[in-house]
């Protein structure tokens, strides 16, 4: 236990420590001069001016956290044995956490010889009296710091929730943080972001995509990719509501983005980082096995091998007497590379067929326009003196415009489906001029997300594709 008597006889140094966190505080009563000058007075009020005062201050640093300059400064010098008193206005100028509180208390100033006395609350650390009251008083501010919190993310639920952005933290790259209004705002980086959800659903990788756009790594592209508020949302506490701020890109980007990078991912957990352009998807047509690669001769190339061939993983032989030929690799791969492509070319080149569903999709428009307004002539022919022949004529009316609309409904949905496989055809074509540059990687996410799988029966190869 420390004895008074000891401190006021100790040729240590008196420490007064000081902080403020905001200008609203120092606006209070609470400002770094006066906590000095309230300080000095009781100093020379109990002691005299014949001591060592030094001030320790920390000016612009939260009390949720002991990690300040000065604060490590005091409690350094504390516990090298150089300060006999620590004297503060309030204990919450200490800290506003209990549990940093009673640590500084029972594990640095006591375990010191160090007495802490508090202006405000009148007692000090040199009885246990002291001791207890200062335990009672760090469960208040913790209490108070919890309450702010709360009153804290009351206040910014309520933002988002009217669709302006949290305030402060970290900016989404590609926008700027307006105050004045509390909104995002696109900066000089927004067509970036546009690029990148360009290219990732054109195929490039994130790491492809990162190296183009001279960005610092790929991680950031990934997060770019994945976060919301570039379509308009702001994603808070695991709920989305709709931003004031501009998006970036619409949210059908968003979502097919994100779509693939899913894909993306399942499919990379199921095939290994080899340098292999088609683990995973070669299948026996014989027996049905898996097929591999394995080294093979002196050509120093490989070969594709089916699993019933060989015994090192039984689990994957479907026939032990499978009789499969045993295909050069790079042949393979060369041929269903430029199956690929030659596919893709021709797919395009018969795409007219897209525009004659969308000739028939207006021509349908038109006949359900002739045939709502055919209904409304009917409806108001009947309220102006209807008999039976004229419901008969409105019956036969909504029949053929329930027709005209499952028509439409089914024709939309094939428009629907044909644009989007163009789509997918029209992003492999942008591929091939940059085939080469990409790594065996890249090369296999590509072949990965358009071929289901290849089947290989001797010499013949068949390619199944997913479009």
């Amino acid at each position: 236990m420390i004895q008074l008597e000891t401190l006021e006889n100790d040729a240590r140094i008196i420490a007064g420590y000081a902080r403020v966190s905001t200008d609203r505080q120092a606006d209070e009563g609470y400002s770094i001069a006066i906590q000095t000058e309230r300080i000095h007075s009781y100093i020379k009020a109990t002691h005299g001016d014949n001591v060592r005062l030094e001030m320790y201050i920390d000016d612009g640093y939260s009390g949720g956290s002991i990690d300040r300059p000065a604060m490590n400064k005091l409690i350094h010098d504390v516990e090298n044995n150089k300060v006999s008193k620590i004297v503060v206005v309030k204990l919450d100028r200490l800290s506003r956490s209990q549990k940093d509180t009673i640590h500084l208390m029972e594990d640095v100033f006591i375990a010191h010889n160090t007495g802490f006395i508090s202006i405000n609350e009148s007692f000090d650390t040199s009885n246990a009296f002291g001791r207890a009251i200062v335990g009672i008083l760090a469960v208040f501010a913790q209490l108070e710091r919890e309450n702010i919190f709360e009153r804290t993310r009351s206040g910014m639920q309520k933002r988002v929730e009217e669709g302006y952005w949290m305030g402060g933290g970290r900016i989404p790259f590609g926008y700027d943080y307006d105050s004045t209004k509390g909104i995002l705002v696109p900066n000089d980086e927004a067509d970036t972001v546009r690029k990148i959800y360009d290219l990732y659903l054109k195929g490039y990788s994130c790491q492809h995509i990162a190296r183009s756009l001279n960005l610092k790594y790929d991680r950031l592209v990934q997060q770019i990719l994945l976060r919301k508020s570039n379509a308009g949302f702001i994603v808070y506490n695991g709920q989305e509501y709709q931003g004031k701020h501009e998006a970036l890109i619409p949210l059908e980007t968003y979502e097919a983005a994100l779509r693939a990078y899913q894909e993306r991912s399942a499919k990379a957990r199921q095939i290994t980082k080899t340098g292999h352009l088609l683990t995973g998807l070669v299948y026996c047509g014989v027996c049905g096995a898996r097929m591999r690669y394995q080294k093979w001769g002196e050509r120093q190339d490989r070969k594709l091998l089916c699993y019933s061939q060989q015994s090192s993983k039984p689990y994957l032989v479907k026939d032990k007497d499978c009789n499969n030929e045993r295909l050069w690799a790079s042949d393979v791969e060369r041929i269903v590379i430029n199956d690929l492509f030659a596919m893709t070319r021709e797919a395009l080149h018969d795409f007219s067929n897209e525009d004659i569903l969308i000739r028939t999709l207006d021509l349908l428009q038109e006949q359900k326009k002739k045939a709502e307004t055919k209904l409304s002539r009917l409806y108001q022919l009947f309220a102006d003196g209807g008999d039976e022949v004229l419901l008969s004529t409105i019956d036969e009316v909504k029949k053929e415009l329930e027709t005209v609309n499952q028509k439409i409904a089914d024709e939309t949905s094939i428009t629907s489906a044909v644009s989007a496989t163009k789509k997918n055809y029209e992003q492999l074509a942008d591929l091939e001029s940059g085939w080469d540059e990409m790594t065996v990687y890249e090369q296999r996410n590509a072949i990965c997300s358009v071929v289901e799988s290849i089947i290989i029966t001797g010499s013949n190869i068949q390619i199944n594709y997913k479009i």
